[in-house]
């Protein structure tokens, strides 16, 4: 409200902690905070790019719920576009053998910059409007809200919420072990009844962000060798 900028206002705190943990909504502002900061910055979320933290309690999910992160098989649904949650976790998955689905409405599909870094590392995706027809061959689905406060356009908007629901309805799609997970919080997207299905790891997904980021924590402090 003053009209300090983010450097200034980043090199002021850097003064007071030890490490800053920093959600903006703005797309590299974290970096920009990084060049300023005297002290480690977490990337809590910038804008509509990426996620990292909450990409790694993700990964530390799916190895706890599949035994492994290699050779899956990951649906990712829902707002592709402007969700940094799913570009942080294809990025970081890129790293394993696996094969992503990409299921969106239309407008909201993967950004291409970040299917440009999938080609390079190899990594076999498809993209797809139908839901439906992906679900039997996901491990993981990895299930997003519409957000609206991403939406620059409200018609936008209003043409893609609802578009894909997760419901009882759906249960004879899935595999037997194949584990939902939802970077929360969710709305529509996500049935209520599907929480006491042996499918559901959402909330053990976001408990599991508390081991996660105390580990970041003690990692850039030095706490943690």
């Amino acid at each position: 409200s003053k009209g300090e900028t983010l450097s200034d206002t980043i090199k002021m705190v850097s003064g007071y902690v030890d490490v800053i943990a920093m959600r903006h909504p703005i797309e590299g502002a974290a970096r920009l905070a990084s060049e300023a900061a005297s002290v480690p910055i977490i990337n809590g979320g910038d804008g509509a790019n990426q996620h990292p933290s909450q990409t790694l309690l993700d990964m530390y999910t799916i190895k706890q719920t599949k035994g492994t992160l290699e050779g899956l098989t990951i649906g990712f649904v829902g707002d592709l576009k402007y969700g940094r949650t799913v570009h942080s976790l294809a990025l970081a998955m890129a790293h394993f053998k696996t094969k992503m689905l990409f299921i969106a409405p239309a407008g909201l599909e993967m950004p291409k910059e970040f299917l440009v870094e999938l080609n390079t590392a190899g990594i076999k995706y498809e993209e797809t409007t139908d839901l439906e027809a992906a679900l039997p061959e996901c491990d993981i689905v990895y299930n997003t809200r519409i957000q609206k406060e991403r939406f620059p356009d409200e018609i936008e908007y209003e043409k893609a919420k609802g578009a894909y629901v997760l419901d009882e309805k759906l249960l004879p799609l899935f595999k037997k072990d194949m584990k939902i997970l939802h970077p929360l919080p969710r709305v529509d997207e996500l049935s209520e009844k599907l929480d006491d299905t042996p499918h559901a790891a959402y909330f053990q997904q976001a408990k599991n962000g508390v081991v996660v980021r105390e580990a970041i924590i003690a990692l850039v402090t030095g706490a943690l060798q």
